[in-house]
């Protein structure tokens, strides 16, 4: 007998953060405001969740964040001046960002941790299994793991977060699942969790990244957990509660993700993204590609 579950209809984007790591360009810019090629990092996870059918998003913010709310809104006024010229292809980019979704915004105050940001959609997401995309993580929109995730979640309830194997000695840098296999390849049993562990006392290789589906039941082992790693409230604390007790709103299972993903976290990484995905662009990529192989040709 199968059990109808809700339907996951909300995403939760949190976008609070300081940026540190990309100062001083993140002084009065916020760092999901960042291009990606010609679009901000913010922009792409907006899409993503839209083309897995989740046009209700509400973006958790902070100061200085002001820019991601003018950038999902209509600007009249270049939208007039971009039509009289008849430039109709950058009037149709400048207008589809005023129109992906309805985007909503919270303020989280002081910047608390992950958990904490989640905790602050409560009253927008309610008694419903929502989604949280994480803006550092670009997933390729070839490889939908969104839509696998929201699948999972609807068949085997509770809660379902995004992995991925990583190199062991970079297991420090991540939240770390230890696993039950199911008998689905890419989905596991999720039967703890761990906040950046160093490597000899990690469970597996396998890391959470952002991508999470959620059961409401977290908003109430969120109020309950104090601060954690780093002294802030830690959504992988959270999910730990709720993989060892399904009472509490379990089970917990990850999609193992083998795609592309691009990781804008950090400078380098950063770098990386932006090439891989303009090598990727029709428009751009054949031209950049073979500036691109001269370049290294000639100064490496």
């Amino acid at each position: 007998m199968t059990h109808s579950r809700p339907a996951v209809t909300k995403a939760v984007l949190p976008a609070a953060g300081l940026g540190t790591r990309f100062l001083p360009a993140t002084k009065a810019t916020p760092k999901e405001m960042l291009p990606v090629v010609d679009k901000p990092a913010i922009q792409y996870v907006v899409e993503e969740a839209v083309a897995t059918g989740l046009h209700d998003i509400l973006m958790i913010t902070g100061r200085n964040k002001r820019p991601l709310e003018d950038h999902f809104d209509h600007n009249h006024e270049l939208e007039s001046v971009l039509g009289r010229k008849g430039d109709s292809a950058r009037l149709a980019q400048v207008r589809e960002a005023g129109s992906l979704a309805a985007v909503h915004y919270v303020r989280q105050g002081d910047p608390n941790g992950l958990g904490h940001a989640v905790l602050c959609a409560a009253a927008h997401v309610g008694r419903e299994p929502f989604a949280v995309l994480l803006g550092d993580d670009l997933i390729d929109p070839r490889d939908p793991l969104l839509g696998r995730m929201i699948d999972v979640q609807s068949e085997r309830g509770g809660s379902v977060i995004a992995l991925m194997e990583v190199d062991p000695g970079q297991i420090h840098l991540y939240g770390c699942a230890s696993i039950a296999v199911t008998t689905d390849d890419d989905v596991v049993r999720v039967t703890g969790l761990v906040e950046k562990p160093e490597p000899a006392d990690a469970p597996s290789n396998l890391a959470i990244i952002g991508r999470y589906v959620l059961d409401p039941a977290v908003f109430d082992v969120l109020r309950e957990t104090g601060p954690g790693r780093g002294g802030e409230i830690q959504l992988t604390d959270a999910l730990h509660r709720l993989a060892a007790d399904e009472t509490a709103g379990g089970p917990v299972h990850g999609v193992v993700f083998r795609g592309r993903r691009y990781d804008t976290g950090d400078r380098v990484d950063y770098l990386k993204a932006v090439v891989r995905i303009a090598c990727e662009r029709d428009d751009l990529g054949p031209d950049f590609r073979s500036w691109l192989r001269d370049y290294v040709f000639t100064e490496m």
